[in-house]
């Protein structure tokens, strides 16, 4: 019996992808009957995607409509779940309030002038802190024994660091001590819940001073000198796509605009995404520094956070928002444009195209059958601009920095997680970049412009719940089914050439 050289590919594929459905339920086990029902919306998420690849690499090929089918059953169960955990997390909310009652209850019983436990704080010289002294007594006062119990407080930058105990929920404990900083000293201070190099929960309060600024005047002409730019990379990537150089013969430009602006409205869609999710949370974003590249019209574009994020849930939602609304809008062209396609459409290319990305080639054999084996394809001009969406959000979501990927490994698993995903990042760049242009030019942007993590959200500690990371585990597998290249032989066998 022989073995296809593509075996253990699969079998890595598919034992990757059960060790971290497996990981995830070793996470989800301690939470009891929610941290199960989380884990289970996360392997409906998953499992449509994963039973489709899985059958395409075996060989078997399913129709868009049971494509289809797949996606809606998925969200009906996804759902369904949702319900169901919601309703467990209620019951849990009702238990919690009951035990913490009663807990109170006991305290109070408990506590008498003489035993009554004080707030301990080690002392500093108070000249070596910058805050006043007034403002320190009033932040000190914020802290209780129910909350958090500062036991050291150390000087740190232009505030104060406050070492202690965190006692009850992170969130709702955050959420306690900002309202009652804030009745106290107004918007002077900002309260921040990080953890100590020993991986403990300390409160950092510094002065509001040190938020992110707005936009200055010169920045906002670079944005646009930038935008002006990258229209016309989009067109002029257009032009190349149509075999002449727009820059050439600027006359064509009508040849090029319905290309040149399918891209822009991809990469207009991205920045709506981010833009509807920072308005949600009441995060304020700068504007978009779009990067213009010839080669596929842009790499994107650079958005900073010109106000300080609630939480990691936030710096999740805004990064994911992005590549799924230019995701979305890119797939949704990809598959229209495949639907439309005939002899005599616009462009012809040769079948091996289809073999430069997993996610559109076996897309592209679903909808176009037998058609990929002919030498030249005839494709909707929807494909080409469907294909660079794809590419451009794919891009975009490498876990490395600033970037949404980047943004998104922060908010899931933290920062040191998050650095090592950027170091591991540019090394693959930089290998690939041996043999590719565009892996170079974007190892290029990431090292210079994008390198460094995004700055701590004022609750650090409380992670985003299975739900999220589902969608972020969903968005790098996308992004990797869409940048990785099908071998010849695996084309070969799945009719692709």
């Amino acid at each position: 019996m022989l073995i296809s050289s593509e075996t253990p590919i699969i079998a890595a594929v598919l034992l990757v992808a059960f060790a971290i459905l497996g990981w995830g339920f070793y996470r989800a086990r301690p939470f009891g009957k929610l941290g199960i029902l989380a884990w289970l919306q996360s392997v409906v998420l998953m499992a449509p995607w994963l039973v489709f690849f899985g059958l395409f690499a075996a060989g078997i090929y399913i129709n868009i409509a049971g494509v289809l089918l797949l996606l809606v059953l998925s969200t009906g169960i996804y759902i369904f779940l949702g319900r169901q955990l919601r309703q467990a997390g209620q019951d849990a909310i009702l238990q919690q309030r009951a035990n913490q009652r009663l807990a109170e209850e006991a305290l109070t019983n408990a506590k008498t002038p003489e035993n009554e436990t004080p707030v301990v704080v080690a002392e500093v010289k108070l000249e070596t802190i910058t805050i006043p002294e007034e403002d320190l007594n009033k932040i000190k006062g914020i802290f209780g024994i129910d909350t958090f119990f500062a036991t050291e407080t150390i000087p740190y930058q232009q505030g104060v660091i406050f070492k202690g105990n965190l006692r009850g929920d992170a969130e709702e404990v955050h959420n306690r001590l900002t309202k009652s900083l804030q009745e106290r000293l107004g918007e002077q201070y900002r309260l921040f819940l990080v953890e100590n190099t020993d991986e403990k929960p300390v409160m950092i309060v510094l002065p509001s001073r040190n938020d992110p600024r707005p936009m200055q005047l010169p920045q906002k002409v670079f944005a646009v000198i930038l935008l002006i730019a990258t229209i016309a990379t989009n067109l002029e990537a257009a032009g190349l796509l149509l075999n002449f150089d727009l820059f050439a013969n600027p006359s064509r430009i009508s040849e090029a605009l319905p290309i040149g602006l399918g891209i822009f409205t991809i990469l207009i869609t991205h920045e709506i995404g981010h833009w509807v999710l920072a308005k949600k949370h009441q995060v304020s974003l700068t504007w978009p520094f779009f990067l213009p590249a010839v080669q596929i019209g842009s790499f994107g574009a650079i958005t900073r956070f010109q106000s300080l994020l609630p939480n990691r849930k936030a710096l999740f939602d805004i990064a994911l928002a992005g590549p799924a609304f230019g995701g979305i809008i890119s797939l949704i062209m990809l598959v229209i444009g495949l639907l439309l396609s005939h002899p005599g459409s616009l462009f012809q290319l040769p079948n091996s195209f289809f073999q430069g990305s997993i996610l559109v080639g076996s897309l592209a054999r679903v909808v176009l059958g037998s058609a990929l084996q002919q030498p030249l394809v005839s494709l909707h001009p929807l494909v080409i601009i469907g294909w660079l969406g794809l590419v451009i959000t794919a891009l975009n979501l490498m876990p490395a920095g600033q970037l949404d990927g980047g943004r998104i490994v922060q908010a899931i698993y933290g920062r040191k997680t998050a650095r090592r995903a950027t170091i591991a990042t540019l090394v693959v760049l930089a290998l690939v970049s041996l043999g590719n242009t565009l892996a170079f030019y974007w190892a290029i942007v990431i090292f210079f412009l994008q390198r460094e993590g995004e700055r701590p959200s004022l609750n650090e500690i409380t992670e985003p719940d299975d739900a999220r990371a589902a969608l972020g585990l969903l968005a790098l597998f996308l992004m990797i089914s869409t940048l990785l290249p099908l071998t010849p032989s695996l084309a070969g066998k799945l009719g692709i050439g």
